[in-house]
């Protein structure tokens, strides 16, 4: 039996941790729209919101391995907004409304997709509907993304 080489025993080392899930990442819901996209604008970004479904796989993949590390690390502003919830919330006009009616208004019909707001909460990049292929996601939302700061300039 070949002797293990140093590159194969640090692979071993590490191996349980690659293994291991990622912890769920969490993103702060929606309160107040307005406020939200007056932070986001401040820093000449659009507020990014996603809207998710309990018990979405798609949509775990899009908040853990995505929306929330740019949150976390870069700032970037994201809200989440929960299908079938009827939590209160701000919307851009300072009403309060539930989760669900923005659902509604904005007609989503799946999850998850995100939503990229500017100026007086007119969209400013197309939508990304659905989980597509997480090879490509992360080129799909920095794509939205661009356009959405494109649009802010």
């Amino acid at each position: 039996m070949p002797l293990l080489n140093r590159r194969t025993l640090l692979l071993a080392a590490a191996l349980p941790a690659l293994l291991r899930p990622a912890a769920a990442a969490e993103l702060p819901a929606a309160h107040d729209l307005k406020d939200e996209l007056a932070s986001a604008l401040a820093r000449r970004e659009p507020l990014v919101v996603m809207v998710s479904l309990e018990g979405c796989p798609f949509c775990k993949v899009a908040r853990d391995h995505y929306l929330a590390p740019m949150h976390e690390r870069e700032g970037l502003h994201v809200a989440q907004v929960d299908m079938r919830s009827r939590s209160r919330v701000l919307d851009f006009g300072g009403r309060a409304v539930t989760h669900d009616d923005l659902v509604r208004r904005w007609t989503i019909r799946v999850a998850p997709t995100v939503l990229f707001f500017g100026r007086g909460g007119v969209e400013v990049a197309d939508r990304l509907v659905g989980g597509y292929i997480p090879d490509f996601y992360g080129a799909y939302l920095d794509q939205r993304l661009a356009q959405a700061r494109a649009t802010l300039r």
